[in-house]
């Protein structure tokens, strides 16, 4: 092993120090059990399948992890229904902050369909300005415990209903207020991205900035619609992009159009290994697209999607693909420079988050065997001397 495999192999606690980037990630699936179980108690909400926070987070990976679409959509309407405050929201969003900083990520864009969270009374604009304030309390109690995040909002319009030019006006009256950009989500097939091409071009008319959940399930005409027709800037997941790339048996690998096109462009793919291994997108981590995605230079990015329902962390992820495929420190230090450049904030603002956080974050990490060389050789010599 040389000293440079030394310095860049990560630890467990090296992988969570790591200053990590997150754009993939949804409010309502990152929940920690036991505040699902206070919210209930409080709200009057009585359709828990448990009320002990230990069984309730072990219920949710078992159901996310059953192969059951129906079951697994089933965690998100206990998650959504206890998210119908205000203050339920507030605290909701302040945790998630809060526990990814924790995390070692230190720039998130979280997202969240806010017409879901209208059953109490709220209105559009309250569930922004609630889950807005949360952001700002966690981002604080972050600095308090000795950890610095700043987090954006997307706010996602479902694809099954009819309000996504409704939720693109929301967005960009929030734009310099906390909220970065706008998203859609919900199942691929049957609701196509162009169903809400009224939504992308105002948002393109308005210069502003937007994701689209496309190839995850669907497929290359879900990932082409959302580019080609839609305009987007990031793909959520769009992972299928594997299959327009063919590997031959002699090594040699072929991109079509649509993997050259997104390739070429650098449009960033919003990754989430453990969420596409209970999709079905890939049968294990060592088989996961990110390997050959990471060899070709796509600008690949790694996320939680939806950290409750997979059991997972930005840290967990590095650590199923440094074990799957190798990665260093170095490796991880180019995701998260790809997440930082695609993220939905200000280019100087990136650049600084890169050069001024992220570059001296590994930097530091990565000098820390030599230290620990140095400290191992003095002793051996003082034992002989």
């Amino acid at each position: 092993m040389t000293s440079q495999t030394i310095a860049n192999t990560p630890t467990p606690d090296q992988i969570r120090r790591a200053p990590k980037v997150l754009l993939h990630d949804h409010l309502d699936g990152g929940l920690r059990p036991a505040t699902i179980v206070e919210l209930a108690r409080e709200n009057a909400y009585t359709q828990l399948p448990e009320t002990d926070p230990e069984k309730l987070g072990i219920w949710f990976r078992e159901a996310a992890d059953s192969g059951s679409l129906e079951r697994y959509l089933e965690t998100f309407s206990h998650t959504v229904g206890v998210m119908q405050t205000r203050d339920a929201l507030v605290r909701v969003a302040a945790e998630c902050a809060e526990d990814l900083a924790e995390d070692g990520v230190v720039y998130a864009e979280v997202r969240y369909a806010p017409e879901q969270h209208l059953e109490g009374g709220l209105s559009l604009e309250e569930v922004v300005e609630a889950v807005n304030e949360g952001f700002r309390e966690g981002e604080r109690r972050a600095r308090e415990n000795g950890h610095r995040i700043r987090v954006g909002a997307l706010l996602t319009a479902m694809r099954h209903a009819a309000r996504a030019l409704e939720i693109a006006e929301l967005a960009n009256r929030y734009r310099d207020l906390g909220v970065v950009g706008f998203d859609i989500a919900g199942a691929e097939a049957g609701y196509p991205p162009t169903r809400h091409l009224d939504a992308f071009e105002y948002l393109k008319r308005e210069n502003n900035h937007f994701t689209i959940h496309a190839g995850e399930a669907f497929g290359l005409p879900s990932i082409w619609q959302a580019l080609q027709w839609c305009g987007a800037d990031r793909l959520g997941h769009g992972v299928r992009i594997i299959d327009d790339i063919q590997v031959h048996e002699d090594g040699r690998v072929e991109l079509g159009r649509l993997a050259s096109y997104v390739r070429d462009k650098r449009i960033p793919l919003e990754l989430c290994p453990s969420s596409n291994l209970q999709t079905g997108a890939a049968a294990s981590y060592a088989e996961h697209p990110i390997g050959l995605l990471r060899r070709l230079h796509f600008r690949a990015t790694v996320n939680t999607d939806n950290r409750l329902m997979s059991y997972t962390s930005m840290t967990r992820e590095f650590e199923h693909l440094v074990e799957a495929f190798g990665y260093t420190l170095d490796d991880m230090q180019w995701f998260s420079v790809n997440a930082m450049k695609s993220a939905f904030i200000p280019f100087d603002e990136r650049l600084a988050m890169i050069n001024d956080v992220i570059k001296p974050g590994y930097a530091e990490l990565k000098s820390e065997w030599l230290f620990r060389q140095t400290a191992s050789t003095s002793g051996s010599v003082d034992s002989e001397g």
